[in-house]
């Protein structure tokens, strides 16, 4: 029982776009997330200060996490309206 294509495929005119985008956000996550790793490098105990009850290794982690999560939903934005120009 052969039901073909779920959907018809065609050519992505937007892939040059959303590589683009997905390369300068990579960049752009990976700058922030090399200041995590040299500020732990250079000088760890700055890591183990307090801000508001938590240390800045935990409040840059989940910082790290919650950008990523928010790059995420911008890239799909950004590519689902250029595949639809």
């Amino acid at each position: 029982m052969d039901h073909g294509p779920a959907s018809d495929w065609s050519k992505d005119k937007a892939s040059n776009f959303k590589t683009r985008i997905g390369i300068w956000m990579f960049m752009l996550y990976a700058i922030i997330y090399l200041g995590f790793v040299l500020i732990n490098t250079i000088n760890p105990s700055l890591m183990a200060s307090d801000i508001g009850g938590l240390n800045l290794a935990i409040i840059y982690g989940f910082g790290l996490i919650i950008f990523a999560l928010m790059l995420a939903f911008v890239y799909n934005a950004i590519c689902s309206a250029a595949e639809e120009e």
